[in-house]
């Protein structure tokens, strides 16, 4: 099992995960960031937020960026702007 780190970016700001979470690979963090993705997309439509982080930045134990999931990219097609 590798550690992962969920850094949530906002501009220029990131906000960065420091816990982690042990997942087995690289594509198993890319889903488990998928789905976070549009949980926060589908709670923010749900609570009328206006603010919706950019993306989610998958960082590993070295702390380096390996992955990044562009929170917009995940929304439906007629729902981008």
């Amino acid at each position: 099992m590798v550690r992962f780190y969920f850094h949530v970016r906002h501009g220029d700001q990131l906000i960065p995960d420091e816990e982690g979470q042990e997942l087995p690979d690289t594509s198993e963090a890319l889903r488990e960031a998928t789905v976070a993705a549009r949980e926060l997309l589908a709670e923010a439509m749900r609570s009328g937020k206006e603010w919706v982080p950019d993306a989610f930045v998958i960082a590993d134990e070295a702390g380096c960026a390996i992955e990044t999931v562009a929170i917009a990219a995940l929304l439906p097609r007629r729902f981008k702007a």
